[in-house]
This record gives C-alpha cells, sequence and structure tokens, in this order.
C-alpha cells in the first residue's frame, strides 16, 4: 500500500517535473535569429586560437596602453577558445532577437534548447556534438577574464568569466536533452543588451575551419564593417600581438598569408600589402562596398548586368565583386523555372531519380555555370551522375535559404555532390 505522505511526494515530483518540461518545451523559436557579435571580443585576444588544451594566459597590453586584457585558463579545463566563442555568439544574437522582439525584463539567465544551439552554430546534433557542448561550457565557466574595458578609470578593472553557470536537464530514463539554462556573466550581458555594442555576422562564420581565420574574420568584421570602400589596413605584428597567439610571429605570418592568398573569409576581402617588405600588412575590405563601389563606377543610372549562365574567363578576374551577384541571379533564374514559391513548395516538389547523363548529350548547365577546373573535378571524382538534377536540388535549396548564400558556389556545389556520391554510390 502506498502511504498518503508518498502519494504526496509523487504528486510534487510530478509537478515540479512538468514545470520543467514546460519551461523548456514553450520556449519560443530561435532558430532563425540573426547573428550578431559582441563588438569589444572581437578584436582582442579573449579566447585560445588552438583547439589544444591552453594553460599559458593571455597578457595585453594595446599601442597606446589604455586597454588591457588578461585571460586566465583553469588548469583541469584549459582556456575557453574561439570555436567556444562560437556560443556566445548565439547567445548574444539570442538576447538581441528578445530585445527586438519587445520582450520585457530579459534577464541573463537563458533557457534554450541545445539542440537549436548546436544547429545554429553548424556543430551538429550527435551525442559527440553535446558531449563537445558541455566542455565548452566548463571551459567558458572556468577560464577568468580581467579587463579594463567599460571602466571610467585606467587602475580600475573587472574580473568575470564567460558565464556564470548552466543547469542541463536530462531525461533519467532515455538520458536525453530536455533543456538548458546558461547564466551570462553580468558584464557580457550588459554589453550585449547595449544594442550599439553589436554587430551583425554572416552565418558562414561557423563554417570557418581555423581558429587563427575565426579571429580574422571578426577582427576584420569589427575593423573594416564601417570603412566603407577604403576598408581598413594593419600591420602583421599588430595582428599578432592582438591575436592572442602562442605561434612565434613567422609561423602566423605565413598562416595570415595562407589566409589572404586564399580570400574566402565570408564578406570580407583580403589584401597583403608590402608583402615583401619587413613590415607587411593586411588591408581588409567589406566585399558589399567592394560591390557598391564597382556600381558607382559603372554608373548610378546603368542598370547591373543580367545574370547569365554563360560566364567567360575572363569574368573570373574580380570573383569578389561578381560571384555573390551571379550565385543571386542563378537562384533567381532556376526559382522561376521550376516555379518555386516558397519553402514548402520546394520541399513538396517530388524528386527525380538521378541518372548517369549520356556522354554524347550537349554541354550540360552545370558545364557553362560551374568553374571549369571545379566541374572537371567533379566528372573525374563522382563519375556517372546527373549533374544538371543535381544541381536542380543544390539550387533548390538555395533558393528556400537566401540567408545561406555560398561563398563559392562552384566549390559549395562540389561537396553537395560529393555527400551524394558518397550516399549513393552503390546505386549507380
Amino acid at each position: 500500500m502506498t502511504t498518503a505522505a508518498s502519494d504526496t511526494e509523487l504528486k510534487t515530483a510530478f509537478k515540479e517535473r512538468k514545470v520543467q518540461f514546460e519551461m523548456f518545451f514553450t520556449l519560443p523559436d530561435f532558430s532563425d535569429i540573426s547573428l550578431r557579435d559582441y563588438q569589444e571580443t572581437m578584436q582582442r585576444p579573449f579566447f585560445s586560437l588552438s583547439k589544444r588544451k591552453r594553460v599559458k594566459s593571455i597578457d595585453y597590453v594595446s599601442p597606446d596602453r589604455t586597454v588591457t586584457v588578461q585571460v586566465l585558463p583553469n588548469p583541469a579545463y584549459g582556456m575557453a577558445t574561439i570555436w567556444d566563442a562560437d556560443i556566445m555568439i548565439y547567445l548574444a544574437s539570442h538576447l538581441n532577437a528578445l530585445r527586438e522582439r519587445g520582450t520585457n525584463d530579459i534577464s541573463p539567465a537563458i533557457r534554450l534548447q541545445p539542440g537549436d544551439l548546436l544547429k545554429r552554430i553548424c556543430w551538429g546534433t550527435s551525442g559527440r556534438a553535446y558531449e563537445r557542448l558541455v566542455s565548452a561550457l566548463d571551459r567558458l565557466q572556468a577560464t577568468t577574464i580581467k579587463t579594463n574595458i567599460r571602466t571610467n578609470a585606467k587602475s580600475r578593472e573587472t574580473t568575470f568569466s564567460w558565464i556564470d553557470s548552466y543547469t542541463h536537464l536530462v531525461d533519467e530514463r532515455t538520458q536525453r536533452s530536455l533543456g538548458m539554462e546558461i547564466t551570462l556573466s553580468k558584464w557580457f550581458f550588459d554589453g550585449v543588451m547595449d544594442k550599439r555594442n553589436v554587430l551583425s555576422i554572416s552565418p558562414l562564420y561557423f563554417e570557418i575551419t581555423s581558429g587563427l581565420g575565426k579571429w580574422l574574420y571578426r577582427a576584420s568584421r569589427k575593423h573594416a564593417g564601417g570603412n566603407g570602400a577604403e576598408g581598413f589596413t594593419i600591420g602583421f605584428e599588430t595582428l599578432h600581438q592582438k591575436s592572442g597567439s602562442e605561434s612565434s610571429y613567422p609561423v602566423f605570418k605565413r598562416k595570415l598569408l595562407d589566409l589572404a592568398r586564399a580570400n574566402d573569409l565570408p564578406d570580407i576581402s583580403l589584401e597583403v600589402i608590402d608583402g615583401d617588405s619587413p613590415k607587411p600588412k593586411m588591408k581588409m575590405v567589406m566585399r558589399r562596398h567592394m560591390i557598391d563601389g564597382a556600381r558607382r563606377k559603372r554608373g548610378a543610372d546603368s542598370p547591373s548586368p543580367p545574370p547569365t549562365d554563360n560566364v567567360t574567363d575572363a569574368d573570373h578576374t574580380s570573383d569578389a565583386l561578381i560571384e555573390p551577384h551571379l550565385a543571386r541571379g542563378l537562384i533567381s533564374q532556376l526559382s522561376r523555372e521550376l516555379r518555386v514559391g516558397s519553402p514548402k513548395q520546394v520541399q513538396a516538389e517530388p524528386e527525380r531519380k538521378v541518372r548517369p547523363h549520356p556522354a554524347s548529350a550537349r554541354r550540360t548547365n552545370a558545364a557553362r555555370i560551374l568553374d571549369r577546373d571545379i566541374y572537371d573535378s567533379i566528372r573525374a571524382d563522382f563519375p556517372g551522375w546527373d549533374y544538371d538534377e543535381l544541381m536542380r536540388r543544390f539550387d533548390a535549396f538555395l533558393g528556400a535559404n537566401p540567408d545561406e548564400l555560398p561563398r563559392n558556389y562552384s566549390k559549395r556545389f562540389y561537396g553537395f555532390v560529393k555527400e551524394h556520391h558518397r550516399r549513393n554510390k552503390y546505386r549507380l
């Protein structure tokens, strides 16, 4: 027999559990929030740029000696990394979305579904991704920062961790995550709540794989964002100091040159100035300003050239200017051909079977549209597929997700075909 006391305890536990479930399952949808970064952390060394455990502190003093940043790692967890900063970007974006929606009494304690966070920052939702998230939150909570940013006197400084605490609610039966509550530090919360302190960033930021590349994007977005077509120029040595990198200067310089040579950071165009001199510099320009400048040169009243799928070699002399315009044109053109009116229509369209393309077929759309070297690589690496049909699917996806435009259409399509081939190669 169950006693009355036991019944009361069970009912109380059930009510508490119900409250916990409702707390997380009634959260508003933040899966499509616009991304915002906290600009006071974008150009200075607040994070380790390596995935290896860092136990050496960062001690930064600005050239004019007015700004200091000291980052102290925890011996057990190490220092929070630039990849851990992805979480802080999401949380800053979350707060900004609440403010824009007119939410009252916004709290530094943020309740969220970890799956939503992981999807938005492109970490995946596997069990390994959840483990990675917990490890990152441990580092963010354990890393100690001391800085005089946002203080009124040079002798004063603030000491904080990125997050004060986090709670993870897990279903006891299935061990599946039910939700998290992450409490931000007052320093970070107060900074983000001032809308002048946040800058928009590209969703493609999360696709940057190198630690230095992620830091350089953030620094470039902060430095060059408001400088128009002139951009911002800064010395390699200064970048080395501001990054907090543990790499020696020669190694750091080589990595910067590699990033500038690839020049594939989202939104940002990089150019090395005086590369052969003892003191090379990096010029950073937002690509949208370059496009605006090119349009002004063509004349304010001159219409932009219509999109075309006959791209000549000469058209590739300035990929930074042409590629975004070409990608949008392709999406618009193919959306009209496929009569794509909404994401739901795209998803509802029946999928055609992808068959091998006859060798005698006329020159395909893929051959005309893609960069020649990438098209040849696709044919060599993944032979036998109807690339026009795969491109139709790819463009339908982009048409339904205009915020996810690739930096390089051809390269992204190569990855799309690679994944299709991996999944379906045994069906050929």
